[in-house]
């Protein structure tokens, strides 16, 4: 399918479908992973979040469309950058709705690389990067800064940690960093099409959460992802919310 064709689909998508969510780099399932675009390789990706329950604390459903693309030729060095319209279904009455656009941005270091047998991949950046900060709270940059090391394990599969830190303004002072951990792993021994995974990411804030689910490759460029968010409890006014349903379509160019 041609480029525009493409685009066009995503759109067609949102605008059919359409809340903090992440404007996200390449994830796991909610934390940001080791793994980068490479040169010239760009990603179209399709998030929606949605509520177990329709309570009036539940919180806000979100919906996200994301782009990222691999902007440097080289294998042992990547960057991508990302900018997402993220939205939620609060309206006029919502500062996300309002100003949706996001960016993101993260480096890396695959794992083996340089010769080094048995060197782990490494990752940093930055995610929630927002538009608005009038000085009160509803802005929407979190501003979320972040590193990572994972490790391949014969068997086990994929073990990543890590820590992350926000925006005071945005997650609450004192609350504003984490840890993040995951374990992933194709499943051939099931199909080859098949990947699951488990996330976790602390801090009693808005994205505090721990996550699993597992994705469905229908061919080399296209895959769905479906999962299950359970916030961690949270402050009064910073709770994530209620557990959200999400489903995750990638697109591979």
């Amino acid at each position: 399918m041609k480029l525009k064709g493409i685009l066009a689909a995503a759109g067609l998508v949102v605008a059919m479908a359409c809340g903090q969510a992440l404007a996200t780099p390449s994830t796991q399932i909610w934390i940001p992973s080791t793994d980068v675009k490479g040169f010239k390789e760009v990603n179209i990706g399709i998030d929606n979040y949605i509520r177990f329950s329709d309570a009036p604390n539940a919180g806000a459903n979100y919906y996200d469309l994301g782009v990222t693309a691999g902007v440097l030729p080289f294998d042992n060095f990547k960057l991508e950058l990302g900018v997402d319209y993220l939205t939620d279904n609060l309206g006029g009455a919502s500062n996300q709705a309002k100003h949706p656009i996001m960016f993101n941005f993260k480096t890396g270091i695959p794992e083996d690389a340089f010769g080094i047998k048995g060197m782990p991949a490494i990752a940093a950046g930055m995610y929630n990067i927002g538009t608005f900060d009038r000085g009160v709270a509803g802005n929407t940059m979190q501003n979320m800064a972040y590193g990572l090391v994972a490790k391949t394990l014969p068997v086990v599969g994929r073990i990543s940690l890590g820590g992350y830190n926000g925006a005071e303004k945005q997650l609450g002072e004192k609350i504003n960093n984490g840890i993040l951990a995951s374990w992933d792993r194709a499943m051939p021994e099931i199909s080859d099409k098949l990947w699951l995974a488990v996330d976790y990411m602390s801090g009693r804030n808005y994205n505090g959460a721990l996550s699993f689910g597992g994705s469905w490759a229908f061919s080399k460029n296209v895959s769905l992802l479906l999962g299950v968010d359970i916030y961690n409890p949270g402050q009064s006014v910073l709770t994530g919310g209620k557990p959200t349903f999400t489903t995750q379509l990638d697109i591979n160019l």
